[in-house]
């Protein structure tokens, strides 16, 4: 087993292994490598019970630990998904929010882990990337969203769209 230089590390109560399998199911490019069990009884667990899940999502790779209640996660950290359509933001948002998860603002949702991530159409990349008149119009279609509708990015790139 080759193990990457860097990785991303997060922690879970007792779920890193069900939080795992659902990144694995829901995004292309992602899986469960392997599953280690802790030796010997710790703070979060007994000896046998799941400790740490090695995954990818996207092809990042990542671990996640069983580390008990007291870490949480916050929006300090989330994964950005870039996507090319409609179709690909409505199965990764509906996914994440129908199992447990709840909505936020700006493209932003939270699994029902508390793991937060932002799906991010292209097109609005782009247009932050361009600037001026047509970034602010896209920015300030976008801060009037849940889950991001690219058609209405898009009109406002071009200028088509009246926002409130």
């Amino acid at each position: 087993m080759t193990i990457p230089r860097n990785r991303i590390c997060l922690m879970f109560n007792k779920d890193a292994e069900a939080a795992a399998n659902f990144y694995a199911e829901i995004f292309p490019g992602s899986s469960v490598e392997s599953t280690q069990f802790a030796p010997s009884d710790n703070p979060s667990g007994e000896a046998g019970e799941v400790l740490v899940v090695e995954f990818t999502v996207f092809g990042i790779p990542c671990i996640g630990v069983n580390g008990g209640p007291s870490f949480k996660h916050s929006e300090a950290f989330s994964f950005q998904v870039t996507t090319d359509t409609q179709e690909e933001i409505d199965a990764y948002w509906d996914a994440i929010v129908s199992n447990g998860g709840e909505e936020s603002m700006c493209g932003w949702c939270k699994d029902k882990w508390g793991v937060s991530w932002q799906i991010t159409p292209r097109t609005l990349t782009e247009a932050m990337t361009t600037g001026g008149p047509e970034a602010k119009r896209a920015f300030d279609a976008m801060m009037q969203m849940k889950k991001i509708n690219i058609a209405t990015i898009n009109a406002a790139r071009k200028g088509d769209v009246e926002l409130t």
